[in-house]
């Protein structure tokens, strides 16, 4: 697969802005997919809630939702939950889960363009093909349509979970998803590198490894390491030497302390423990802090009833001081096997 077009983002001056960068929304895709939290899905909504209630605090919420129906229930329940509504945007888009990060419209920027904001569109196959992805795939195409935004279709297989950016050309992923023969085996980890950086607008894409135990993503690299400033990085490390997330979070470390960003410039890291292992029904679940959203009001962080989540918003705090760290409990989030980065995905202000 090449390009064959000089039509790219990047060529056109476009680029993936930080996540701290100013929103002028959050998108989100409301829960209804019971097969995701089996058994326990009407656990889940008063924690959901609460997030939508700490974004709205700072900007407009958009939330997909399947049909009629659902948009007069989850109107009815913010209500009940104390949001403003007036921040709150439903639209008819039917999906077939939650997880806007992966399967929402990635926004670019380039405010010296007549058109500063545009839509790309990535592939998405349900994490290699795991899940129905039918209607999920188009959530980008009719986000373009209502905003009347350009939207530009790689043509390749890539999830927002897969990614993180410094907002200053530097890109973070993972080898463990993104060159896994699930997504796009006709490519090679060179030709990958080429769609980073001509459809997120990056200089520098960096390979960390493996993810953490639990995650059916093959390892998206929102659940170990991400960016909090432009030099800076927290990753996620696990002191027990017994756990089975000791090794590849190690190695991933050493894999950083070595690394240089598209400046020059080696990161500044900040390690973070990982909770106290979360199960549900004998299964291991991807519980991690750095499933972190980051919006205006505040940086919303996951946290799993255990004595390492005071420890970790403290960390945090230390990174990012122009808003506060708000924990927002993901016990009950997670058994869908993921968390409020996962479930989120910004609008940049232009």
């Amino acid at each position: 697969m090449a390009f064959s077009s000089d039509n790219t983002p990047k060529k056109l001056g476009y680029h993936f802005p930080a996540e701290w960068e100013p929103h002028e929304s959050t998108w989100l895709s409301y829960p209804h997919n019971e097969n995701s939290w089996p058994g326990k899905i009407y656990t889940i909504f008063p924690f959901y809630h609460a997030f939508i209630k700490q974004i709205s605090k700072g900007e407009v919420v958009n939330i997909n939702v399947v049909d009629e129906n659902m948009k007069n229930r989850v109107e009815m329940e913010l209500k009940k939950a104390g949001v403003s509504i007036s921040q709150i945007r439903l639209h008819i888009h039917p999906t077939n889960d939650a997880w806007c990060r992966d399967h929402g419209p990635a926004f670019l920027i380039n405010h010296s363009s007549g058109i500063p904001k545009i839509i790309v569109n990535w592939d998405y196959n349900g994490w290699g093909g795991k899940y129905p992805a039918e209607l999920d795939t188009q959530i980008p195409a009719l986000i373009g349509r209502l905003l009347n935004l350009p939207v530009y279709q790689p043509g390749i297989v890539m999830e927002g979970g897969a990614i993180d950016v410094n907002g200053k050309g530097t890109l973070i992923t993972t080898r463990s998803c993104l060159l896994n023969p699930n997504r796009n085996p006709c490519l090679e980890q060179g030709q990958i590198e080429d769609y980073l950086h001509n459809y997120y607008g990056v200089d520098k894409v960096l390979w960390l490894g493996d993810g953490i135990e639990g995650d059916d993503t093959d390892g998206h690299v929102d659940d170990i390491t991400r960016f909090v400033n432009e030099d800076t990085v927290i990753t996620m490390i696990e002191p027990n030497h017994s756990d089975a997330n000791h090794i590849p979070l190690k190695e991933n470390l050493d894999a950083l302390k070595k690394m240089r960003m598209a400046n020059g410039k080696q990161m500044n890291i900040a390690e973070i423990p990982m909770p106290e292992p979360v199960y549900y029904e004998g299964q291991r679940l991807p519980a991690s802090y750095a499933n972190f959203y980051i919006a205006n009001s505040a940086v919303i962080v996951p946290v799993y009833r255990c004595k390492q989540d005071e420890t970790a918003i403290e960390i945090l705090s230390q990174c990012i001081k122009d808003r506060p760290v708000v924990g927002i409990d993901s016990t009950e989030i997670i058994w869908g096997l993921g968390s409020w980065h996962c479930l989120s995905q910004q609008e940049p202000k232009v």
